[in-house]
């Protein structure tokens, strides 16, 4: 019987979901470990390995960790489920013209459930991940805040978890920094996670190049949308771009456009195949519209409230009020933000607190 209750725990194989088991582990909880293959590069065409969280040796790795340390762990291949619900999104909101962060949805909608439900099946009580985040019951609720190393917190992709799926998370890196749990993996016997490299990249385009991906993916895309119009604020047409799902707001570079001064991609029309260009300043906006709601610290949106809301991850956050618009939220910034893009996650913070969240849907510069 353990001290503290049975934990099914995600394990990549990377360093922090290895220390996260670990500690666990140590710390008396009965622990299961499981680790979820989501996605087989070979079947997209990709250049380049599987790599991250969904490869053979990171599958060992965290196997092996289990197995020397006696707890279970289990290989759950989810490649199903999540092509069909976070591919085809990735890919219809590039078509729509906006800019996705999927591991915001696959942290929703298909990690955390499908950690719930082999959780229930194992009979474990809680679920954890190696996310530098903090999990706590106030008032009923379940909140996520803030870890406590600036540089390494990821609160901001949880803003989307449901309050029975928070109530039984378990986020125990969120109080140490990211050396300490380099510290850790040496002092568990582990000095060649320690010395791992991270990846940033999105599991599904290890390449980093989502446009060739979009390419694979939608057969004669590029015949598709090719020649559509550059134009300006006043709807000047200024030249021709390579289709309008292979740029995002806030662009400069690649353009291939010389109009003697810089300029950046400030809206994307997919209806008519425009690619709207202007200068920096155009960029900025002092409100934005957001959908797709989830509430985290409050059941309800506190109709103006005073948040700092982030609209990107590594965004510092920018001063606000919050208000109810029939179940979205209209965001007003005290000072212009730059670079509010439609399809990315904005969050409302209190403090450290994630408030609430949901997805950018600003409105058109030209009203």
């Amino acid at each position: 019987m353990s001290r503290h209750g049975k934990v099914l725990v995600a394990m990549s194989g990377g360093i922090d979901s290895t220390v996260t088991a670990l500690m666990l582990h140590e710390q008396g909880y009965e622990v299961v470990g499981i680790t979820m293959k989501t996605w087989d590069y070979a079947s997209a065409g990709a250049s380049k390995k599987e790599t991250g969280c969904c490869n053979l040796d990171s599958f060992n790795d965290a196997r092996a960790a289990a197995v020397h340390h006696g707890f279970p762990h289990f290989v759950l291949d989810i490649r199903e489920e999540f092509g069909n619900f976070v591919i085809d999104n990735f890919v219809d909101e590039y078509m729509a013209g906006r800019t996705p962060n999927p591991c915001v949805l696959c942290n929703t909608h298909i990690k955390w459930r499908a950690l719930m439900k082999r959780a229930d099946a194992m009979d474990c009580e809680f679920i954890a991940t190696g996310h530098y985040g903090q999990v706590r019951i106030e008032n009923d609720r379940g909140v996520i805040s803030k870890g406590i190393d600036e540089l390494k917190d990821q609160s901001y992709v949880l803003w989307g978890l449901k309050q029975d799926v928070v109530k039984r998370t378990l986020l125990p890196l969120g109080k140490y920094r990211k050396t300490e749990i380099r510290q850790m993996a040496f002092d568990f016997g582990y000095p060649e996670l320690a010395k791992k490299a991270e990846s940033y990249e999105i599991c599904f385009v290890p390449d980093n190049d989502y446009r060739g991906f979009l390419k694979r993916r939608i057969e004669g895309l590029e015949e598709q949308v090719d020649g559509g119009n550059f134009v300006l604020r006043d709807g000047s047409i200024v030249g021709k771009h390579k289709g309008y799902p292979f740029y995002t707001i806030g662009q400069r570079k690649g353009l291939d456009i010389a109009l003697g001064k810089p300029v950046y991609v400030t809206e994307i029309i997919p209806e008519t195949n425009t690619v709207v260009l202007g200068d920096e300043e155009d960029l900025n906006k002092n409100d934005m519209l957001v959908n797709g709601i989830n509430m985290m610290k409050y059941e309800t949106i506190p109709d103006g409230m005073e948040v700092v809301t982030k609209i990107r991850y590594k965004d510092k956050g920018a001063l606000s009020n919050v208000y109810d618009e029939g179940g979205n939220a209209r965001i007003r910034f005290y000072e212009p933000v730059k670079g509010i893009a439609p399809g990315q996650s904005a969050v409302f913070y209190e403090g450290d607190d994630v408030v609430g969240g949901g997805i950018i849907r600003s409105g058109s510069i030209f009203g």
